[in-house]
């Protein structure tokens, strides 16, 4: 074989070599900034979930600590939030979010409580139902940090 025909093979493969390691490169690249952003937008989702979702269960436990009627409207909100939960979080956070609902549930058939009585379960800490869920979520928050990296 020729030289000047060895070094241009040399040439042609060298530069084949260098365009595909700069596309390899690029897709690499590429790929990690997409689940970078969809790993944000994810959190940024459940986020907004589990707020609406403490908010509304709140409203509710208040509720139903006052009275004995339910207010149906903000029960079929509060599953409805649960529902998505079972759909988008970790099964530790729908099950704590499932308790909750069932708790407020159970409270709406309680007799209804005086001031005195809220004020002592705020004392005893039996008003916060909401503590094992935030657990769960920032467990949760935990595990998708950890796997973002």
């Amino acid at each position: 074989m020729n030289a000047s025909v060895i070094s241009a093979l040399a040439a042609l493969v060298g530069a084949a070599i260098g365009g595909l390691t700069s596309v390899l490169a690029s897709w690499l690249t590429q790929r990690t900034q997409a689940r970078a952003e969809w790993m944000a937008h994810d959190r940024i989702r459940r986020q907004d979930l589990y707020k609406e979702f403490i908010e509304e269960a709140t409203r509710c436990y208040v509720d139903a600590l006052q009275h004995h009627e339910p207010d149906l409207q903000n029960l079929v909100h509060l599953y409805a939030r649960i529902s998505r939960m079972r759909v988008q979080s970790s099964r530790a956070v729908a099950l704590e979010a499932e308790r909750i609902g069932g708790r407020i549930l159970d409270t709406y058939l309680a007799p209804d409580r005086s001031f005195v009585e809220l004020r002592q379960m705020l004392a005893d800490g039996s008003l916060d139902i909401l503590g094992p869920f935030s657990d769960a979520c920032r467990a949760e928050f935990a595990s998708l940090r950890a796997e973002q990296f």
